[in-house]
């Protein structure tokens, strides 16, 4: 047999395969409630829906500049100007192919092969399997209740480890925990001092319950900021992202770019710019996010899943079942094929200690939210 790399040999994201498992189930007639992947449940806003319409009857929607149509960039400046009070260059905007195509640019223009990038478990496991990939060192280290699920200077300095990167996501999937202003000014500070690349994913602003965001760029010219239209814009299968970067590193990531992905979607980079006049449509989402999370954090304890993470932002109930299972991939496959309700097993977020864990996504239909309630219900007690 000829050769197969092994840098393809890397874990998989497993919320896809619950995923593929409970389309599967609901292709041979077995209904589901979708708890599991990440998503909106809306489309997008009327206005990019419309605009896209208009733009493939009219555009020839050919190749765009690497970095992005300059309107839609200008349209992400004045978001930071409005949202933050941050003047943000425009020459420092890339528009990327989906958030991931920012963190694979990101990554490759931050690091070299054999650089050390620190991680928090539980954290999103693209981080990791991207890094691994690329051949970079990945130092993963724990956070718990104690350090709000987040990294703090005090984590950082205990690993006794040089990092040459660090990343940090802020509100965090899986947990939903967040950096508040104070503290991320403290983590900058830190990476700036220690000569640590800071990358923040910033892809679940807009998704909060009563905290204030804070964008890394508030406090270090030297971060890298990675956002997406995938959450609170709802346009997850447009694949449109955005990413802010340091002058010295602008031209490597337009190289990158223009080698890797020629440019970003052209019809999605067209259609984004009726996004940001559609907040009342998008802020009415954030308002159904919230009454599903209030349902789930008083459903939940009901059934004896008591114990979770902080769910300041984003849409996600991160809850210990470690007194049901040491299996939580096998109680997921379980939960799927007993109930019809899809979750992701903690494992996918935490190697080590996420076969107690299990993620719930609350970015469905408040019923759908009821239902699966009523079953978990009837299912565990």
């Amino acid at each position: 047999m000829l050769k197969v790399s092994q840098r393809g040999r890397i874990s998989p994201f497993i919320v896809m395969d619950v995923m593929r498992a409970a389309n599967e189930r609901a292709a041979t007639g077995g209904d589901v409630l979708h708890l599991e992947v990440g998503q909106p449940s809306t489309p997008a806003p009327a206005g990019v829906i419309e605009a896209a319409r208009e733009a493939v009857g009219t555009e020839v929607l050919g190749y765009t500049d690497a970095l992005g149509i300059p309107p839609l960039r200008d349209a992400i400046a004045r978001h930071y100007r409005d949202a933050y009070g941050l003047t943000v260059p425009v020459e420092q905007i890339i528009v990327t192919t989906g958030s991931s195509g920012a963190f694979l640019l990101s990554f490759l223009s931050a690091f070299d092969e054999g650089d050390k990038v620190g991680l928090a478990a539980p954290g999103y496991p693209a981080y990791k399997n991207i890094l691994e990939a690329l051949g970079l060192d990945v130092i993963e280290f724990p956070v718990g209740p104690d350090s709000h699920f987040q990294p703090t200077p005090d984590v950082l300095e205990s690993l006794n480890v040089s990092l040459d990167g660090l990343i940090v996501a802020s509100p965090s999937n899986p947990t939903g925990s967040m950096i508040l202003p104070p503290a991320m000014k403290d983590l900058a500070a830190w990476c700036d001092t220690n000569g640590v690349r800071l990358i923040s994913d910033e892809i679940y602003h807009g998704i909060v319950y009563g905290q204030a965001t804070a964008s890394a760029l508030a406090y270090s010219e030297s971060a890298i900021v990675i956002n997406s239209f995938s959450k609170y814009f709802s346009m997850t299968g447009w694949r449109l992202g955005w990413m802010i970067a340091p002058p010295e590193m602008l031209r490597s990531i337009e190289c990158l770019t223009q080698n890797f992905f020629i440019s970003p979607p052209t019809l999605s980079q067209v259609a984004a710019l009726a996004v940001f006049d559609c907040r009342d449509e998008l802020d009415a989402n954030v308002r159904r996010y919230a009454q599903n999370r209030e349902l789930l954090l008083a459903e939940l304890p009901k059934v004896g899943l008591a114990e979770f993470a902080p769910a300041d932002g984003a849409f996600y109930i991160y809850a210990d079942v470690s007194h049901l299972t040491n299996d939580s991939q096998e109680f997921c496959r379980k939960v799927l094929a007993e109930t019809g309700v899809a979750i992701t097993p903690g494992i996918d977020f935490d190697r080590e200690r996420g076969a107690g864990y299990v993620r719930f996504s609350f970015a469905g239909a408040t019923d759908d939210m009821a239902e699966a309630a009523a079953r978990l219900t009837t299912y565990l007690t």
